[in-house]
């Protein structure tokens, strides 16, 4: 009976430390399943529609997954909701043209991995996908606080919640579409005429004719001096003939 106790007390003693040690390790992340896919990562967020579908439009979307799976080099990505978009002027997205379409696009696409923490040290204006020219696609970030903000010259957005983040691309949602300057800014003024150079003034009043005084040409000049001595020749000829015949008589 003793030796039963004995064993029972062991046998508890085993499975208590057992389960101890289950307890005690921590949980196991989950491996993601399949290839990094933007659609299906802005798919599980939810309230991204509008974005999902001008991505697949525009086939970035398939850039992106084709970056990111075949390349090293990492994206940060300002995903709009569906409000943002609904906020627009009506009619704003059916305005663009298919280029427009993906330039607006890359414009919520920076070339690099940049975390929250990273904005505040970040240089400005930020070189997005649409081109790092700054006067046509100027993209300015501060911070305050833990609040970043996003400035285009034609609106500002603000970084409202992390969707996804890993060693090669972030995606933050951002509660107003980043419209770009030279999209969306105001029209270029129109240039002046430009004024018109002494030089051509003079040649123009060397070409226009002089009123009241009209100077003849050489060429008119020459034909009247030809009449003026075919007439003298043709008048001595008949004073000669003249006085031929009364010398005669």
């Amino acid at each position: 009976m003793l030796n039963q106790i004995n064993s029972a007390i062991v046998l508890i003693t085993i499975v208590l430390f057992q389960c101890t040690n289950i307890i005690a390790q921590p949980a196991s992340v989950p491996a993601p399943s399949g290839p990094t896919n933007i659609t299906k990562i802005l798919e599980k967020a939810g309230q991204f529609t509008i974005l999902i579908r001008l991505m697949k439009i525009t086939q970035i979307s398939d850039q992106i997954n084709g970056q990111l799976n075949n390349t090293r080099s990492g994206l940060t990505i300002f995903a709009p909701t569906d409000n943002a978009f609904s906020s627009l002027k009506s009619g704003t997205l059916n305005s663009l043209t298919d280029q427009e379409k993906v330039q607006l696009i890359q414009f919520h696409i920076i070339p690099s991995v940049i975390s929250m923490s990273q904005f505040q040290t970040v240089s400005n204006p930020v070189r997005t996908q649409a081109g790092d020219s700054s006067a046509r696609f100027p993209l300015n970030v501060t911070t305050s606080g833990n609040q970043v903000n996003v400035s285009t010259g034609v609106d500002d957005a603000t970084v409202a919640n992390t969707i996804y983040t890993d060693n090669q691309l972030a995606v933050y949602q951002v509660d107003n579409v980043l419209l770009p300057l030279s999209l969306f800014g105001p029209p270029a003024p129109a240039s002046a005429p430009a004024p018109i150079t002494d030089k051509k003034k003079k040649k123009s009043a060397a070409d226009s004719p002089t009123s009241g005084d009209d100077v003849p040409s050489d060429s008119s000049s020459a034909s009247g001096l030809a009449l003026h001595g075919m007439a003298a020749c043709f008048g001595v000829a008949i004073f000669v003939t003249l006085q031929m015949k009364s010398q005669r008589c």
